[in-house]
């Protein structure tokens, strides 16, 4: 056996079958295997690969082992002269085994190997090189010396910025996303330390290789398109603590006891650093414009009651009570507030009208429970309506203060409808098109792109790709997406690094899939984004799909009395309640269907009814629970749940 390719996979379903879609291709003509791991992924991923890729070699998991341990279990089985650590959110090029392996043949000397890598925008990876982090190297990166000075040979040393990207080069460390060993060097090193539950084993391991006798290579000559850049989002809390606690354990292994101290005090330095940026850009994304809008309504609030007292109710003198600003008003703020996040008003991009909707209903509960209370904290249904109408004038003026800094958080508008061009063959390219006309994305354009320049305008194209350049601008497009069936992962990547400047987005089409995958600068150029075809998985109908859960719940007590008199089964009507109230089921799921293909739909909890309880024939064939499913979770409403629990309330205790 020349290669066996080694993937962990930990619920990126949709990224693991595109990447083995490119691995298919990519071993051809080659002696080789191809081993999964699987760390208990949740997401449908161990089903999907029995369905679409029989031809692994699958080790499904029942915990989660880590990278080292997992990768471990089949470099074990491995029985290949080389070995391919690979990730599975990258996509190869159809000739990147065939070079990658060739070059090993001719460098005896040669024990591990990289290549040039890219994220989803066609920009290069500076990881995809790297020199030791040594205490030096570290410090420079940490104190913003190596990005000050990337071609110093001092200062650039932690991803050997200053060596040309486009040439072959010894290196120190290479990156865990393609990391192609030869098994002799690993027979001689060992295996990956398990010490390292996630970061930081590709740097032992390379260091390892080196103190073996071997070198490193970066071999630019093939590329692969990496989408999550260093595998995790670097504004996340635990990926600062995990990565640099994993540098910590590397320093104690192989350096001095007086350097491994040393580059423990940089590594701590960098960790309270990194961790109180993480969590102030945190803080700042997603609870900046709750804090400020209580502030702002709060502070307002406390001028209006002060000139409204001094003005129309306390004309001789006094005020009203202290509980009111120090009980009251905070309790409004935070019905107001809570109603305008439910209302969709803290969701991007911002919309005012979201916050006029939560404002008027949180004034209609504040009003509905202040008719209920003893005339002592009935302070004023005045001062309720002057501050929703400044919460009103403060949060929208706010947002469109926010919104002339040209932020890209704070942007005022609905969401874009994106002009699209979908490049491919006929057949494929009309599937993606009408997948795209089929999700939540309503793009206002889709145009087709022929990869025969002999074609011309017709059977739908608008044009060839030798006049991509030009339909992206005549038509203002925003993606691209190329089917993956048609065009080699070759062509993929040369394309997306010369459409950079276009400033459009990148998407792949695996075949056959439900999915299209790329990065969506979200929050860093890696960030997964992908296209599915049920509205179900929208943040804001997942959270309404609780909250109608939770208010369900609360009427079907309060109605108890009645209930268990009506329905089929009380008791498992009362436990049906205690289920939802607690999260670990909903009032309307899925329909039931003998083979389970929900894994193509977005997962949500079981339900107590289903889309069948509409209707007076209960009993259907497994097409019509799919297609049901299907348009339960394409078209999800609040709406349509209410109907199904009014009129399958008989069996709410099913």
């Amino acid at each position: 056996m020349k290669l066996s390719v080694v993937i962990v996979n930990y619920n990126v379903k949709y990224f693991l079958e595109q990447c083995l879609h490119s691995v298919r291709r990519a071993i051809q003509g080659i002696d080789a295997e191809v081993f999964v791991v699987d760390n208990n992924s949740v997401d449908g991923s161990v089903k999907m690969l029995e369905e679409k890729f029989p031809e692994i070699t699958l080790i499904a998991n029942t915990e989660n082992k880590g990278f080292s341990k997992a990768n471990n279990q089949a470099i074990a089985l491995a029985t290949g002269e080389y070995i391919l650590l690979l990730n599975p959110d990258t996509v190869v090029e159809d000739d990147t085994f065939s070079k990658v392996i060739g070059f090993m043949d001719t460098h005896a000397d040669a024990g591990g190997l990289g290549v040039k890598m890219i994220d989803g925008k066609g920009r290069f990876l500076l990881e995809s090189k790297r020199g030791l982090p040594s205490p030096s190297v570290a410090f420079y990166k940490i104190f913003g010396m190596a990005r000050l000075f990337p071609k110093s040979k001092l200062f650039g040393q932690y991803h050997l910025s200053y060596l040309d990207k486009e040439k072959t080069h010894q290196v120190d460390i290479l990156s865990g996303a393609f990391m192609l060993l030869r098994k002799q060097a690993l027979d001689k090193t060992g295996l990956l330390d398990e010490t390292f539950f996630m970061y930081g084993e590709d740097i032992d391991l390379c260091y390892r290789i080196l103190q073996a006798g071997y070198k490193n290579y970066y071999y630019p000559e093939t590329r692969i398109i990496h989408y999550k850049g260093e595998s995790t989002k670097k504004s996340s809390v635990n990926y600062v603590f995990t990565f640099y606690n994993a540098m910590i354990i590397f320093a104690r292994k192989h350096f001095s006891p007086k350097n491994a101290r040393l580059f423990s005090l940089f590594i701590h330095i960098a960790i309270w650093l990194r961790a109180g940026i993480s969590i102030a850009w945190r803080f700042a994304r997603n609870a900046f414009l709750p804090v400020a809008d209580a502030v702002l309504l709060f502070t307002g609030i406390y001028f209006i009651k002060s000139y409204w007292e001094g003005t129309f109710i306390y004309l001789e003198g006094g005020q009203y009570p202290v509980e009111f600003m120090a009980i009251a008003v905070p309790i409004y703020i935070l019905i107001w507030l809570t109603a305008t996040y439910f209302s969709g008003g803290y969701d991007k991009p911002v919309r005012l009208i979201k916050i006029m909707q939560g404002l008027f209903f949180g004034t209609v509960t504040i009003l509905v429970f202040y008719a209920l209370l003893s005339e002592t904290y009935r302070f004023s249904r005045a001062l309720i309506m002057l501050g929703a109408v400044w919460g009103l004038v403060a949060m929208d003026g706010l947002r469109l203060l926010l919104h002339l800094t040209k932020l890209k958080d704070f942007r005022l508008g609905t969401a874009e409808n994106k002009r699209y061009l979908v490049v491919g063959e006929l057949e494929e390219a009309n599937r993606v098109a009408e997948l795209l006309r089929k999700t939540e994305l309503n793009p206002s354009f889709i145009g087709l792109i022929s990869m025969n320049d002999t074609i011309g305008n017709s059977n739908g194209f608008i044009g060839t790709l030798g006049q991509i350049h030009d339909i992206i601008t005549i038509y203002n497009i925003n993606e691209v997406i190329f089917c993956a069936k048609d065009i080699p992962a070759r062509i993929i990547i040369d394309l997306m690094s010369e459409l950079g400047q276009e400033r459009v987005d990148f998407k792949i089409a695996p075949p056959e899939s439900l999915s299209i995958i790329g990065s969506n600068s979200i929050n860093t150029s890696g960030d997964l984004y992908m296209v599915e075809l049920n509205s179900i998985s929208k943040v804001n109908n997942r959270r309404n799909k609780r909250l109608f859960d939770v208010a369900a719940s609360l009427i079907l007590l309060v109605i108890l009395p009645v209930a268990l008199f009506t329905v089929k089964k009380p008791l498992g009507y009362i436990k049906n309640i205690v289920y939802v109230l607690a999260g670990k089921r909903s009032w309307v799921g899925y329909c039931p269907t003998p083979e389970d293909d929900e894994h193509r739909l977005s997962s949500i909890r079981n339900g107590v009814l289903n889309p069948t309880d509409v209707l007076r024939k209960r009993i259907l064939s497994k097409e019509d629970n799919n297609r049901l499913n299907i348009l339960y979770a394409r078209n999800y409403a609040i709406g349509n749940d209410i109907r199904i629990l009014i009129k399958g309330f008989y069996h709410t205790g099913r």
